[in-house]
């Protein structure tokens, strides 16, 4: 039994989702194997399933900025060099720059992503070759202009100063130097997240994300307004897919020479977990495998079409059965019952010898039974078998060790 479920935002992380779900399991079955494997798609909880599917991974401590100023404690995941990659750091956007590390009311235009840049300097500064950035989760929408600061670049307004944090000091920018950023890793950078928005327009960054960041109406406008800012003076194109992730912060990680990936199917992919458990790796090829047609049944080898298998009586007439002699044209009606049909010689394989010039009989057509058409909505034939039908669902229900889910979380619609 494979249990691999992300996390319920704002109740409950991946992990613990994972341990409910089969506690709740082994109490009704005891005996059966549970792998838990927790998912994540980029935002919180990703750096807790990466460390429980990579052996040797290692939680490094860090110390950093928050959201809105307050320094915090977090960690980043140092995964081991293999055959195939060198040693890895991966920084989670959720744990350094999240929603849940904002103390006290959401600050839309104030937060920023300073800390996360701090994590990744910290990752580069330990030796790790390669970055994986997990995106998700951010309280912010400075468009990564926080992170690119902590790693070196210089954003100025109009009188030389350092801008201040978050989407407040983009509406301030004046100039951007880049000559003190720090290169990427040789191994490269990748970004997990499963955004397709791009950073501007009515299904960007601002728009859809920032008022669950708290933005008010207004504030979305200049948020808005101060991305375009940003995206202007750093060249960066804001119609890229995926750009604008965790508040834009991927449109600065891809001027910075990184590359999206698909968060949810990366990390199912992490440590090899869809082999471990014998599961075909494309969703497209499980969905094939389980609508494909049953293998029709197969004759015995030693026998073909017109040979009857051993022990069975042949189909072919009298006549048929002496050798160059041809058959003389058989009747639909019965044979007659004083007139049993003999055996047919039969081959070293146990199968009846097919005589020359012979017919497999066909056999009489049969009428396919008529299909009745469903009961008409609302009528009572449709009342009983709803009826019939919400019984019969009940009683699964009641011996269904995860009852409380379909109670506690109604079906979308």
């Amino acid at each position: 039994m494979l249990v691999a479920p992300d996390s319920f935002k704002g109740s409950i992380r991946a992990a613990g989702a994972a341990e409910a779900i089969a506690e709740g399991w082994s109490s009704v079955r005891p005996h059966d194997e549970l792998v838990r494997m927790p998912m994540a798609d980029g935002g919180e909880g990703t750096l807790d399933a990466v460390a429980a599917r990579v052996p040797g991974a290692r939680r490094i401590p860090v110390r950093v900025e928050g959201p809105v100023g307050a320094p915090l404690e977090s960690s980043w995941l140092l995964l081991p060099a293999t055959a195939e990659a060198p040693a890895c750091g991966f920084v989670e956007l959720a744990a350094t720059s999240g929603l849940e590390r904002v103390e006290g009311p959401l600050r839309a235009l104030d937060a920023g992503t300073v800390g996360f840049g701090e994590a990744i300097a910290a990752a580069l500064d330990h030796g790790a070759e390669r970055l994986l950035l997990a995106l998700g989760g951010s309280a912010s929408s400075d468009g990564g202009a926080g992170a690119l600061q902590a790693l070196g670049a210089r954003l100025l307004d109009a009188a030389g100063r350092p801008i201040p944090r978050g989407a407040r000091g983009l509406e301030t920018l004046a100039g951007v130097d880049l000559a003190g950023l720090r290169p990427p890793p040789p191994g490269g950078v990748l970004v997990l997240s499963d955004v397709d928005s791009p950073l501007l327009g009515p299904h960007g960054a601002a728009r859809v994300f920032a008022p669950q960041k708290g933005a008010t109406p207004d504030e979305v406008q200049r948020i808005e307004a101060a991305l375009a800012r940003w995206a202007r003076l750093t060249g960066i194109d804001p119609a890229v897919p995926g750009s604008g992730a965790a508040g834009g912060t991927a449109s600065a990680l891809l001027a910075w020479g990184a590359r999206l990936e698909r968060g949810a199917e990366y990390i199912a992919d992490v440590g090899g977990s869809t082999r471990r458990c014998g599961m075909p790796r494309s969703s497209s090829r499980a969905r094939a495998a389980t609508t494909r047609s049953p293998p029709r049944a197969r004759r015995p080898p030693s026998c073909s079409p017109g040979r009857a298998p051993p022990g069975s009586r042949p189909r072919s007439s009298p006549a048929a059965s002496t050798p160059n002699r041809p058959a003389p044209p058989r009747s639909r009606s019965a044979p007659s019952p004083a007139a049993p049909t003999p055996r047919s010689p039969t081959r070293p394989g146990g199968c009846a010898a097919r005589a020359p010039n012979s017919r497999r009989a066909s056999p009489p057509p049969t009428e396919r039974p008529t299909r009745r058409a469903p009961p008409k909505r609302g009528s009572q034939s449709w009342r009983v078998r709803e009826s019939k039908l919400s019984r019969s669902s009940r009683g699964a229900l009641e011996q269904c060790p995860l009852t409380w889910c379909s109670s506690r979380w109604p079906a979308r619609e």
